[in-house]
């Protein structure tokens, strides 16, 4: 016999015995019975996943059969073939662009564009750099408040905001695609152990005990800054006091995150070991930074995740699977057979990491469903064909719950990239009414 109660299991409960610590998925024991949330989980998660140097397109576009734009019967691409088994959970979007003047995109404008849609200034008289809030900022705005970090933005390319990388633009511009403002620029983490100190803290564990004990040196550490902080404002003027306002914006900050942590005391995190720094090997790189991405949403210590596998003009190479010539250069093929090949090989060998990382959201359970059926994910270039730079019809591909998957859309007259972005905001719940060159929502992509 089955009985029905209101009563639940803490999400955060977490099972200790022989020694080891286990901590629990939200079971269905969690949710009060008959409550909402047993019926809907609202889609509040965004992962972006960036490939750069753009795509060999013949090897990427699906072969669909019948009326479009829309089109149901299709076969999967060469490029694409790894992410058949998700085909319920898939829209492969074509026809988006980011420019429509053939060569207006370099590769500053492909990134830069890629989630603000505006391009980047170049050789500002100040030595600056400007561009504009990019969509995962807007929605990190929203959650915020919700979770212990706004948003993540990781990389598999060192930072380098030095110099000048590309046609007169500033190396900035190819090295994120996150941007908090006009003028901010948000760097991308590429040591998987200083995401982890971001994400558990700098004890070397994710163990509860010490997770508490960072804490409260944290703490202590806060409340020594806000008394200074005190004792300073009596003696200042009021120009002084205005900049000291914004030095006090991000030490509120810090303690609206110390707050968030505490309350969440006995959040249920994995026992794992901090990493010890880079591997090696590319594959295990990107597969590390793609397993603390889904501990990160599965703790719900962020819902906004940026990742670029490799950084604008790259120049790696992947001798793992037999290409040992530079990305950047391999990608302006000059439709040359003896560099297409290689050039879709790398294509091909991104989007099947990027299956591993889906394969792991697909398999983490997430209430009524998983931590894929709850998010937003898109995949893709700021520019299609890489040896063009071309700014049309970008591949794309768009994942998660957020939509009904299973299709291919071929959008006509070039809509802006940035008409997505609105489309998604909005189903994140953090809608607005303009970004960049957006003209408004996509059609075709409702639930």
């Amino acid at each position: 016999m089955t009985f029905i109660t209101r009563r639940r299991i803490r999400r955060r409960t977490i099972l200790r015995g022989l020694g080891a610590s286990l901590a629990l998925p939200l079971l269905d024991g969690m949710v009060p019975a008959l409550s909402a949330q047993r019926r809907v989980v609202p889609v509040r998660r965004l992962g972006v996943v960036y490939v750069p140097n753009g795509m060999a397109m013949h090897k990427w576009t699906p072969v669909t059969s019948g009326d479009g734009p829309e089109f149901t019967s299709f076969e999967f691409s060469p490029t694409l073939k790894a992410l058949e088994r998700h085909r319920d959970h898939l829209v492969v979007l074509g026809g988006l662009s980011v420019a429509r003047n053939a060569g207006d995109t370099v590769h500053a404008r492909a990134s830069t564009r890629f989630l603000t849609g505006v391009p980047p200034k170049e050789n500002l008289s100040d030595n600056g750099i400007r561009a504009d809030v990019s969509m995962d900022q807007i929605a990190a705005r929203t959650f915020a408040e919700q979770t212990q970090l706004a948003s993540l933005e990781l990389a598999l390319d060192p930072n380098d905001f030095a110099g000048f990388c590309d046609g007169g633009y500033s190396c900035t511009y190819t090295s994120t695609i996150s941007w908090r403002g006009p003028t901010t620029p948000l760097p991308m983490e590429y040591n998987p152990r200083v995401v982890f100190e971001r994400l558990f803290g700098d004890g070397g564990t994710s163990d509860p005990a010490a997770r508490r004990e960072r804490l409260k040196k944290d703490r202590s550490i806060l409340d020594s800054v806000n008394e200074g902080i005190a004792r300073l404002v009596r003696d200042l003027g009021a120009p002084d006091r205005a900049k000291l306002e914004e030095y006090l914006e991000a030490v509120r900050d810090v303690e609206r995150r110390i707050e968030k942590a505490e309350q969440q005391d006995d959040l249920d995190l994995p026992a794992l070991q901090q990493p010890a720094g880079i591997p090696p090997e590319y594959d295990d790189h990107a597969k590390l930074m793609f397993d603390l991405q889904v501990l990160a949403y599965q703790a719900d210590l962020t819902r906004v995740i940026t990742f670029m596998m490799a950084r604008e003009l790259s120049g790696r190479g992947y001798p793992q699977i037999g290409v040992s010539d530079a990305h950047h250069s391999i990608s302006h093929h000059s439709n040359d057979p003896e560099k297409l090949e290689p050039y879709s090989k790398i294509n091909a060998h991104h989007v099947s990491l990027f299956s591993y990382y889906v394969d792991k959201l697909k398999a983490t359970r997430d209430g009524d469903g998983s931590l894929l059926d709850h998010m937003v994910l898109l995949f893709g270039c700021g520019m299609s064909d890489g040896n063009g730079h071309t700014p049309r019809n970008l591949p794309l591909v768009l994942l998660g719950g957020a939509t009904k998957g299973g299709r291919v859309i071929n959008y006509a007259g070039e809509p802006s990239l940035a008409n997505l972005h609105l489309t998604l905001l909005d189903k994140l719940g953090t809608p607005v009414d303009k970004l960049g060159d957006s003209e408004g929502g996509l059609d075709l992509l409702s639930m």
